[in-house]
């Protein structure tokens, strides 16, 4: 894995740029725009998806596999964190000098200058910046933004804006967000991971009191987090907090400056939520308690920004959601596939929770790709817990390492042994068997979800095939 070197200067003019790696979500949506800015982008990955095809239709050329060979006349590189270092393309740029940018720093490059809003949390910040960013455009402003995930409204995950507002998503696991110069700041939580990189907890927490330390106008912060509350008496204890960043805090306790009364998630989420001595009621395209909490953050955003509470609200509950946040893929013999991107077991609990409004009265079957060795041998029990309380059935499949070294000891059976009921999970490490058990196990009326933030979704079309060659038969 490569870090970012947050002391790094970056350059003004980067000339000529080659990503390597462009087909990640981040990655792809940097890209876009530094194209749109008028810089030559050519870019690398290692296999093609619905990203690189995107931009090879913009003019980007895309070259699959890598090969020293890619990066041609760049003048400088940039680089995603999950590359392994020993990537042709970046030891090229090493031996000959080349300046090499982490991903985050090629986004703090397009966002000089701007007035940023970064948002940040270990969940819900992909939806939050995807519901800023719907509530802006629906306001009249017009915003420039990156986000991890294609805003479903918008059919991107980036865009650029005439105004001075530039809405990022913020990623913690590196400290990356540290580097931009953000003017407001959403923490949606502060719940720790990545320690793998920080060491302890406590380095952890105490990157975030940073992150909201350096807003520059304001923090708003969730006031039921128990780690975000954390940050937040860590804020308030600074003996210079009358300099610093204004706070706003939202959520269900009675004390939140932006509190939600009620919600409703028996369907699309309904909730009252009171600011400023009014009340609102508010209904989104979108399911989930944890989208009414997400959509009421975000309006901590916007009326901080300025703007008027019913319009901002209005405005944000039209989000219709994002890419790879249980988003529906197929129905075969009245068995619905879904996919999400929950990869933390507080994630995957309220992913269960959220999808059960959507079940009925049939099944909900959980598809859980363990990503990272890192990750399942910290939280599998946890991640056991969370789909043994909130789905009907499980099946788990292999980890996927992504920039992780092997683990041998390490696999998605340390998820299901820990399961307490047997006979509610199924470990199937071959796709194929996963795909066929499945097809067995299902009936009409069942839902299915895949969940990570790996290639868990490139199975859903074996799954499909799987149901059609059961349930077509079945039919005849």
């Amino acid at each position: 894995m490569i870090y970012p070197d947050l002391e790094l200067e970056i350059p003004a003019d980067l000339g000529r740029v080659h990503f390597v790696g462009i087909g990640g979500s981040g990655m792809s949506g940097i890209a876009r725009m530094m194209h749109q800015a008028g810089v030559r982008v050519t870019g690398s990955d290692r296999s093609a998806n619905y990203s690189t095809v995107a931009l090879e239709e913009l003019g980007i050329p895309v070259a699959i596999g890598h090969d020293a060979e890619n990066v041609g006349d760049a003048d400088t590189l940039v680089v995603t964190g999950a590359l392994w270092q020993d990537n042709p393309e970046y030891q090229r740029a090493l031996a000959t000098g080349m300046p090499v940018l982490h991903r985050s720093q090629a986004l703090a490059w397009l966002a000089r200058g701007k007035r940023v809003v970064s948002i940040a949390g270990a969940h819900g910040k992909t939806t939050s910046t995807g519901m800023v960013v719907t509530g802006l455009h629906g306001v009249g402003a017009d915003p420039s933004f990156v986000n991890g995930g294609i805003i479903e409204s918008l059919g991107v995950s980036s865009g650029p804006g005439t105004d001075e507002l530039f809405v990022i998503e913020a990623d913690e696991s590196d400290k990356s967000f540290l580097l931009y110069d953000t003017a407001v700041a959403l923490i949606t939580n502060v719940d720790p991971e990545h320690l793998d990189f920080y060491g302890s907890r406590e380095a952890f927490m105490q990157a975030f009191v940073d992150f909201a330390r350096g807003a520059r106008e304001l923090v708003v912060i969730s006031a039921d987090d128990p780690g975000a509350l954390e940050v937040l008496a860590e804020l308030r204890a600074d003996s210079d907090a009358a300099n610093g960043p204004a706070i706003r805090t939202f959520g269900e306790t009675a004390d939140a400056d932006v509190r939600i009364l009620a919600i409703d998630d028996s369907g699309p989420v309904r909730f009252t939520v009171e600011i400023d001595g009014a009340r609102h009621e508010a209904q989104l395209s979108v399911y989930g308690r944890h989208n009414a909490v997400n959509a009421v953050g975000s309006l901590a955003v916007l009326t901080g920004l300025g703007f008027e509470a019913a319009a901002a609200l209005a405005a944000i509950a039209e989000f219709g959601g994002t890419k790879r946040r249980f988003e529906f893929h197929a129905e075969v013999g009245g068995v619905r596939v879904y996919d999400d991107y929950a990869h933390h077991p507080t994630e995957v609990a309220a992913l269960l929770e959220s999808a059960r409004a959507v079940v009925g009265e049939g099944r909900l079957i959980a598809i859980h790709q363990p990503h990272l060795y890192s990750r399942t041998s910290m939280f599998h029990r946890e991640f056991a817990e969370a789909l043994e309380s909130g789905a009907d059935h499980t099946v788990v499949l292999a980890v996927d390492g992504a920039r992780e070294d092997p683990v041998p000891e390490v696999t998605g059976a340390l998820v299901s042994n820990d399961f307490v009921d047997a006979d509610r999970v199924a470990y199937r490490p071959e796709w194929q068997d996963a795909a066929d058990y499945l097809a067995e196990f299902a009936k009409p009326g069942d839902v299915m979800v895949t969940m990570s933030c790996g290639t868990v979704y490139r199975i859903i079309p074996q799954v499909v095939e799987a149901l059609r060659g059961r349930f077509e038969v079945a039919d005849q």
